[in-house]
């Protein structure tokens, strides 16, 4: 470090903090496995930039190149060019979290419509301008639900359906809260409401449930599994996503204190581990929303401007008060999010939304009249998703699929599950063909 103009430390300070910590030299604070310790050659040898774009075409070659019929929590939807032009500029994309309001007006800008949206898709009045994904943003809910709630409650219930991803983050939050997640029972799909308000009680200190479920039907309780909650002091966090939220219930209309989910599925392809996360409460939670929040107020001169605000509720503020410990967030996804709604307008996500519930209707209905299967599975209405049962092993149906080219998700022993949006959509009816080949 000592050539560092950002940490200057000549050899008699270097010498006086090792001393200060009782190491000799500074390798002895850290424990690296010989076999995995830097020798001074990387191995990697030295190739023009046409020869490295000719070796990644080779890698990338060796990919499947499959028609996705795949769904659970990652979305595709066309994502307009303009989304590309704007947020390639320079001005965004090399742009970190925007502490300096003076030079950073047109991003905080953009995230605050980023919130504004989800406010009215939500009905809520606090959102933040992004989490790092969906099951981030749940568990931050069962983390801010345990600060919040009077209750001396220490259990989180979530659906006994619910993506084994999303549970394992939520699990690993809560246990470093002193939580303990369980699951309630489903009915077709759906939560079984009488099964959860019997096991709700002075204990409970979150309810979580999804709309869509994770199958891709419809919640109908909603009204109902926010009176459970209210009646128990618990909290009521909904999963949705920005989509399904403009033709859905609205949470706040149902009792729904947080509202939680993915927003990437606008402005970006499905990265099967990148994701956009949402969150919004009502407004008595304010000061406890993880991440950061943008406001808007005036300049010395009366002019509209943005800046980050309520920032004593972050780690790099008030580290042991804090409430939670992220440490950046996907505000330039957020972005791309906040163009992508902005392009469509209100008349055109709602059209969008409509077409993931016809969609999944007219396909359901071509495989149910194949002999083999059925869909869809539960007796609901469906957004974008369902399940399908086959009378041979749903693997092996799923492995003649990706023989013919398709990929559908394996959810049970003769279960599959099977997601259209806009993209896929018009290869469908070779996928019901392909179906019917391999029933």
């Amino acid at each position: 470090m000592s050539g560092s103009p950002y940490a200057p430390h000549t050899p008699a300070e270097t010498a006086a903090m090792l001393d200060a910590v009782g190491v000799d030299d500074e390798e002895e604070l850290f424990d690296i496995p010989e076999e995995v310790a830097f020798d001074g050659e990387f191995g990697i040898e030295p190739r023009t930039e046409r020869e490295i774009r000719a070796e990644c075409a080779r890698l990338l070659a060796r990919n499947d190149d499959l028609t996705e019929f795949l769904g659970r929590g990652h979305y595709g939807h066309y994502v307009p060019s303009v989304v590309d032009h704007l947020a390639d500029r320079a001005e965004f994309i090399t742009s970190y979290t925007q502490y300096q309001p003076e030079i950073t007006q047109g991003f905080l800008q953009a995230l605050f419509e980023y919130q504004s949206m989800l406010v009215e898709l939500t009905g809520l009045s606090i959102a933040n301008c992004s989490m790092y994904d969906a099951a981030t943003a749940l568990a931050e809910s069962a983390t801010l639900a345990d600060r919040v709630r009077s209750t001396t409650g220490d259990v989180v219930l979530v659906p006994e359906q619910l993506r084994e991803g999303k549970r394992e983050v939520l699990t690993n939050y809560c246990d470093g809260a002193d939580l303990t997640v369980e699951t309630y029972p489903m009915d077709d799909g759906i939560v079984d409401v009488d099964a959860l308000a019997e096991r709700a009680g002075e204990d409970v200190v979150m309810i979580y449930a999804e709309n869509p479920t994770v199958r891709g039907c419809i919640e109908e309780h909603l009204t109902a599994i926010g009176e459970v909650a209210d009646e128990t002091d618990a909290l009521f966090t909904l999963g949705s996503d920005v989509v399904a939220l403009s033709v859905l219930q609205e949470p706040a209309s149902v009792g729904a204190d947080v509202v939680v989910g993915e927003a990437g599925a606008l402005g970006m392809p499905p990265a099967y581990g990148m994701g956009l996360g949402l969150f919004a409460c009502a407004e008595e939670f304010l000061r406890q929303v993880p991440g950061r929040l943008v406001g808007a107020g005036e300049d010395a001169e009366g002019t509209r401007a943005y800046t980050l605000t309520l920032q004593t509720r972050e780690q790099h503020i008030r580290k042991e008060r804090a409430t939670s410990n992220i440490c950046t967030n996907q505000a330039w996804v957020a972005l791309r999010a906040a163009i992508h709604a902005a392009t469509l307008g209100p008349d055109g996500l709602v059209d969008l939304a409509n077409d993931c519930v016809r969609e999944a209707e007219t396909i359901a209905a071509a495989i149910d009249d194949l002999s083999g299967a059925s869909a869809p599975v539960h007796d609901r209405h469906h957004f974008r998703e369902f399940a399908v049962r086959t009378d041979q092993p749903a693997a092996a149906i799923a492995g003649d699929l990706e023989r013919k080219g398709f990929a559908v998700h394996v959810i049970g022993e003769h279960l599959l599950q099977v997601c259209v949006t806009e993209l896929n959509a018009g290869e469908a009816d070779a996928l019901v063909e392909a179906f019917s080949e391999v029933l």
